[in-house]
């Protein structure tokens, strides 16, 4: 057995006691893996192993099956754990048939899930709602599955949910413009569980681990990428680090009164645009992204009123970014300061320096603040 985790994210989950989940994305991925094989050699893999991003290495097992000449189907319930998800149960389903040589891997929208219809996502206009990291999870199982059984990788890869489209009213595709369906998501693979209380303890457990550590810059991130980002941007070890979610007020007024040297706030440039314009939770259920704010910041950043009314109008805090990058408007420093500033307020004095960096998708920073 390995040592405990001492600090962090693993330890904050540990603390939490909750049990985590798997994402769309993870359950989309076994799927596919379980229907290529088939289709290679006409036996399913049942349980079927995936790996994850971060190294683990889970197995599912396989709700239906069906194989056919030129294409294998495989499902898999998708359990969120103890999170409440509204797509805990939800079947997903993915039919994979082979393609010419050279045509790559395609991915098509099956019933129940999604298309992107309006620009603001990182996805193109007509493409199925599958986010780019479940793609290439998706993509490097198909290879695996192909060298171990002399295939050529060239697919196309239908992904389905259940009901999904009736899923899909109680998420905020049909606001973002996805129609059709659920999307299919997930950076980790992983649903990591949230109960407020659980978590908010988990938060203030890991500002005492760090300052027993004798940290003096910790880091509150919103998820694993955000991690990442302050690890390679300022060396921090692990126990230097709270995955503080949502729950940004949590860190900021524990901090408060259990102090810290500096305090770095890393997040989604959407998200950190929350606590810009003064939220402190950031979920999406309870906080939305202000395009109006957003549209006030760019004009102090030289947006004029044609541009501003475009933000205010966006389908997405992406798609405002994008029309201030291209208008040379420095919108993801405008709302890293704006968060900072919000998060020395709720300090209230305390001796903690602040600096928040603003990130996109992919862990880029898009905006920093000074410390200050």
């Amino acid at each position: 057995m390995g040592e405990e985790p001492k600090g962090g994210r693993g330890a904050q989950l540990k603390h939490t006691g909750l049990r985590p989940g798997w994402t769309t994305g993870a359950c989309a991925t076994a799927a596919t893996t379980a229907a290529y094989t088939a289709l290679l050699t006409g036996d399913f893999p049942d349980p079927v192993t995936i790996a994850l991003p971060k190294g683990q290495t889970p197995s599912f097992a396989l709700a239906r099956e069906e194989l056919a000449p030129g294409c294998a189907m495989a499902a898999v319930i998708k359990d969120a754990g103890d999170d409440p998800d509204v797509t805990h149960g939800a079947v997903i389903r993915a039919t994979v048939r082979p393609l010419a040589p050279g045509a790559g891997v395609v991915f098509r929208a099956g019933p129940g899930v999604g298309t992107v219809t309006r620009a603001g996502l990182p996805l193109d206009v007509g493409e199925p709602a599958v986010n780019p990291v479940p793609r290439r999870m998706m993509r490097d199982h198909v290879a695996r599955v192909a060298q171990e059984y002399d295939g050529s990788g060239d697919v196309e890869i239908t992904l389905a949910v259940d009901n999904g489209e009736e899923i899909a009213r109680s998420t905020w595709n049909p606001r973002l413009g996805i129609v059709g369906g659920l999307s299919i998501l997930g950076t980790t693979g992983i649903v990591v569980p949230y109960s407020c209380s659980a978590w908010i303890d988990s938060i203030r457990r890991g500002v005492d681990v760090a300052r027993a550590a004798g940290r003096t810059h910790v880091a509150g991130c919103t998820g694993s990428t955000s991690e990442r980002t302050v690890v390679a941007e300022y060396g921090l070890p692990e126990d230097a680090l709270l995955d503080m979610g949502d729950f940004a007020g949590a860190v900021l007024k524990y901090v408060r009164r259990h102090p810290v040297d500096r305090l770095t706030i890393c997040g989604g440039f959407a998200k950190l645009s929350k606590l810009a314009a003064g939220h402190m939770d950031l979920h999406s259920k309870r906080s939305q992204v202000d395009k109006g704010f957003l549209a006030s910041l760019a004009r102090q950043g030289g947006a004029d009123e044609a541009l501003a009314a475009h933000i205010a109008e966006a389908n997405t805090g992406l798609a405002a970014l994008q029309l201030c990058a291209a208008a040379d408007v420095p919108l993801g420093d405008l709302v890293a300061a704006a968060a900072r500033d919000e998060a020395l307020a709720v300090l209230r004095g305390a001796p903690v320096a602040v600096d928040v960096l603003c990130i996109d998708r992919a862990g880029t920073i898009v905006g920093r603040s000074i410390l200050r």
